[in-house]
């Protein structure tokens, strides 16, 4: 009975130590430091809504677009073995 406590309390030590590895391993550091991170706010004060998204089929990149400043939209498509293609356009519907 002893030992299987013992066991358990093993099992369950590795698994935190699985679960925090993998935790760690998403965290934003991670893609900054791949030069895949967001670029930062000061103050955390920015639109921070969402963009409108459009799906590709595969082997495309995404569309995402939304307003940014005001009287302006921005493009951005998904690429993943090079930046990512931004354009941004007048866009009077932004204004605001």
């Amino acid at each position: 009975m002893r030992r299987t406590r013992m066991h358990a309390g093993i099992w369950a030590a590795g698994l935190l130590v699985v679960v925090g590895s993998l935790v760690a391993g998403c965290s934003d550091s991670y893609n900054d430091k791949r030069g895949k991170g967001d670029a930062p706010v000061q103050g955390r004060a920015g639109d921070d809504t969402p963009a409108e998204v459009f799906n590709m089929p595969d082997g495309f990149g995404n569309l995402a677009t939304k307003c940014v400043g005001h009287g302006f939209r921005a493009y951005v498509t998904t690429n993943a073995d090079a930046p990512s293609n931004v354009q941004i356009v007048q866009d009077k519907a932004c204004a605001g």
